[in-house]
Formats: C-alpha cells, structure tokens, sequence
C-alpha cells in the first residue's frame, strides 16, 4: 500500500513530536510534594530549591493541604539530581535571618527567597517531605561528632550557642529539648574536627554563659568565655588534670553540664573527714563553700551553715559542719614525711592519736576570721593557740566537736563601738559654743591688727622715710668730703700722715743719740 506523498510531512512531523516528548519524559527529574507551616514567600515559577549554590529543583505550585494546616508546595527536580531525594533529606525557607549568633541569608534579599536543601544518608527513596522550621545549624557532612548533655535547666543556651575549648570555639548548639521525666534538659552539641578528639570520657563541660561573678573569702572573681558568650550565652569543656589520660569519647556520648568551672575541674577528694564546729558569735559571712585553712594552706571547706540548742545552757549557737582532707595536707608534707603521713591516713586510730594530741597539747583551735574586709565574707582558720583553755574533741558524737575560741573580728566591733560610744558621749555642743567665741574673738584681733598695720602706714612710715632720705644726704656728703683725690678730707688726711711720719723720724733720732750717749740725760747736749 503506497503511502500519498501529501502524508510524509505529517507523519514525521508526528514522529519527531513523540520522539521529543520521550526524550522529555526521559530527561524529566521527579516531582515532590513539600509541606511547610507558612509559604514564607514561595511563588510558583520562581522560586527554586538549592543544593551547595547549585539550582537541583524549582517550584511549581504553592496551595494549602487538604487540611488546610500547611502550605503545599508541588516542586521539580532536575535528573541530576533525582537520586538525593531520599527518607532523610531536608528542605527549609532560605530567609534573611538576623540573630546574637550571626546574620545569615542576605542574598536573599536580592534573588528572593529560595529553599534549601540538605542531602541524607538513607538509600530508600521518597518524594513526600515535611520542611523544616529552621535550618540546619550543622551541615551533615562537616567532620566532628554529636554529644548529649544533661542540665538542670537551659540557662541563656539556644540553637547555635557558641561551645569553647581553652577560649577557642570549636563548635555549638544544634538542639534543645525537656527530658521526658521533666527534671532535666537534654541538650545536643555539636564539636568539630580536629576539636573533637579531646573530649573523653574524662571531659568537664560547663556553663560559660554570661559573666560568671564568685564572691568568697578570696575576693570577687570575675570570669568570661568571650563577648559573645555575654550575648548569647555558650559551653566550655577540658579535661581536669588530675583525670588519667582516656581516649577519645564515642558519639553521642552522654555528660553532665556544671555551673562553673571552678564546680567542673574540683577534684574528688578519695578520703574526707567531717568535723562539727560550734560558735557564740555571728556566723554572718559564712557560707557553705568557704575555705578551711590549717596554717594558712588549705584543709577542706564548710558544707553547711546553721545553728542549734546547746544543752547546757538552753541557748542558741552557731553549728557549722565542714569536711577536711586529709590526703591533701599529706601531699603538702616533703618527700621524708609523706610516707609517715600516708600511714596515718590508713589508720584512722593513728590519726586520732595525733588529731588529738595537736588539740590537746599544742592547742588547735579553730576561728572565724575575715577573708574579705570588702565582701565580709568568713573563713574557718585552723591554728595553734597555746594559752587556750583545755578542751578535748568529742569523738562520742555522731560528728565530732573541735574546739573553737573566739574571732578577731568581734574584738574590733566592741573597740569600734567603744570608740563610737565616747564620741558619742562629747559636748558637740558646748564645743561648738567655745568654737564661735574663739572666732569672734579672732576676728576683733584681726581688725585691731589692721589698724594698727593702717596707723602704721599713715604715721610711722612718713618720717620714716624721711629719715631715710636724710640718711641718704649725708652718706652722699660724706663721700664727697672722703671720696675723690682732690676732696679736702683727702688733702687733710695726707697732711697730717706727713706731720705723723716727720714727728717719727724725730724721735728715732733722739732714740738712736740716747744710746750713744746716755749721760746725755743727766748733762746734756754737748756742743761738739
């Protein structure tokens, strides 16, 4: 059968359309179903899904769900791209965002929203995806591991909160949720590599947020991560130096958050020895926490603050509880004695003997003193006080007693307070009166003077002056009579130092005749 000619245009008109549209078909990517709280300014046409920069996708229709709870968007993706779309994948809103932890999506502000695109790990497809809130704070494939800590609350912490290591940031927060028993929070931390291989199991994360303000009996301690960790809040870790060294910690591996760093690195103490202190002065000052020092180095610290009934008097006193290390002061001894000191840590019937011993015969004592005259914070002082009164420790009681004396401070209240009491007790009064009659009469003094000083001007210094200048007068005459070699002073002076020198030769003459001559006196001149 002999196809008209008119017919071959047609038909292969038809043949390239078919071959076009599977070839279309061929090259079409899949088509997914994304559902979002809000459209977040999607439009249908333009706005595309991005992965890495790279156009995978774009928006084909914007409509409510069925439901009418969510927003729809029907989106295409590219053949390229096909194979990323599996269980775990994530799409959110790319947005401008402006935040304490940084700004991010500006670009948008140019190009318009876009959404975002996270690949997964699974290999089981799907083209049905519920976007997310908020983008992913950590991009799946970056290097490092995930770790859950345990706190008692969120503090300033939020998405993205900075996490230090030795003031260095080496990752941050990436979620946050209630525990399920609602008694702690759970929170998930992201460390990136290389950071990551120093946290083991040994590591002390911490609460870095804010400024981390200590007031005690060594003064106001001022601490601080960074500025941002001010703004936003942040967590920091390291390793205590007395934790043996641990390989690196698995993922996910669980850690309590501390409230502090001094909390975090505080070394467990392996023997501890409680003691109970009784005091008949003000405990103000003193808190759970503060030292316990023997001879100024320290021995433990107080663990609790309160009073209660002494049974012999019925009266109330202070009751303060404090734990003491004896491993500590141990390690404080030098190399000859430590092994004489680990033995009476071992034997607690030895170390006693020697507690006991050091109350009893070399009067150890302990006392309330000011660690800090600007806080007013109070230590616990362990000393030697020789002319104590006897005491003994109560070892009967379920903590025993050590002996305590007096503090210092409550002698310097009662001085101050005399002191303000003899002030208290001086005639302000009748001292002012003295006072402004004292003045009064300094003030009529001190116009007299000036009157005088004025009499003085008027009367005195007028002829003073004047026999000043009659002074003047007369030392001019006189130098015109002596001074000069023609003045008459002069000339009378010369004249008569001339009759002065002829009477002088005269006499040596007769002098010198006298001497030849002696009977001269008696006889005469001779003629001869």
């Amino acid at each position: 059968m002999r196809i008209p000619a008119i017919w071959v245009i047609p038909i292969f008109a038809a043949v390239v359309a078919i071959g076009i549209a599977i070839h279309s078909i061929l090259s079409e990517g899949p088509t997914i179903t994304i559902y979002f709280k809000a459209a977040q300014g999607l439009e249908a046409g333009k706005t595309v899904i991005k992965y890495k920069d790279v156009n995978i996708g774009q928006v084909t229709a914007v409509q409510l769900a069925d439901d009418y709870s969510r927003v729809k968007v029907t989106a295409k993706i590219v053949k390229s791209a096909g194979g990323l779309m599996v269980e775990d994948a994530k799409f959110w809103v790319v947005q401008p965002r402006i935040t304490l932890s940084g700004v991010s999506g500006l670009g948008t502000l140019l190009s318009g929203n876009y959404i975002g695109f996270e690949v997964g790990r699974s290999k089981r497809e799907r083209r049905t995806f519920t976007g997310l809130e908020v983008a992913p704070v950590i991009a799946m494939e970056q290097p490092g591991r995930h770790f859950v800590l345990k706190a008692d609350d969120l503090g300033s912490l939020g998405v993205g909160s900075p996490i230090y290591y030795r003031r260095l940031q080496v990752g941050q927060v990436i979620a946050y949720e209630l525990a399920p028993d609602g008694k702690t929070v759970r929170i998930r931390v992201f460390v990136d590599a290389p950071y990551d291989r120093y946290v083991t199991t040994e590591t002390r994360f911490w609460n870095a947020s804010g400024l981390n303000v200590s007031v005690g009996a060594g003064g106001v301690d001022v601490r601080t991560q960074s500025l941002v960790s001010v703004l936003i809040g942040g967590l920091a870790f390291d390793n205590p130096p007395f934790a043996p060294a641990d390989k690196a910690a698995p993922a996910e591996t669980v850690f309590k958050v501390y409230a502090s760093q001094t909390t975090a690195m505080k070394q467990p103490e392996a023997m501890e020895q409680r003691y109970v202190l009784y005091f008949n002065e003000s405990l103000r000052g003193l808190s759970p926490g503060a030292p316990v020092t023997l001879l100024g180095l320290t021995a433990g610290e107080v663990t609790d603050v309160g009073f209660d009934v002494d049974p012999s008097t019925a009266k109330l006193r202070g009751r303060v509880e404090l734990v003491a290390y004896p491993e500590r002061l141990i390690a404080r001894l030098h190399a000859g004695q430590s092994i004489q000191g680990q033995s009476m840590v071992e034997k607690p019937q030895e170390r006693r003997s020697f507690f006991e011993k050091l109350v009893e015969e070399r009067g150890l004592r302990a006392q309330l003193r000011s660690g800090n005259l600007l806080t007013g914070q109070l230590y616990v002082a362990l000393e030697f006080f020789p002319d104590a009164p006897p005491a003994v420790v109560d070892w009967t009681a379920k903590t025993p007693v050590v002996p305590t004396v007096p503090g210092t401070l409550p002698d310097v209240e009662a001085k101050l307070t005399g002191i303000l009491a003899k002030l208290d007790k001086l005639p302000y009064e009748a001292i002012g009166k003295e006072l402004k009659s004292s003045l009064v009469t300094l003030n009529q003094t001190l116009k007299t003077t000036d009157k005088a000083v004025a009499d003085l001007n008027s009367q005195v210094t007028p002829g003073l002056r004047r026999a000043l200048a009659s002074a003047d007068r007369v030392l001019e005459n006189t130098d015109a009579t002596l001074v000069g070699k023609d003045a008459p002073g002069q000339q009378q002076l010369r004249d008569a130092l001339r009759e002065i020198a002829a009477a002088a030769r005269s006499l040596r003459v007769l002098s010198d005749y006298l001497e030849r001559h002696p009977d001269a006196l008696l006889r005469g001149k001779s003629g001869g």
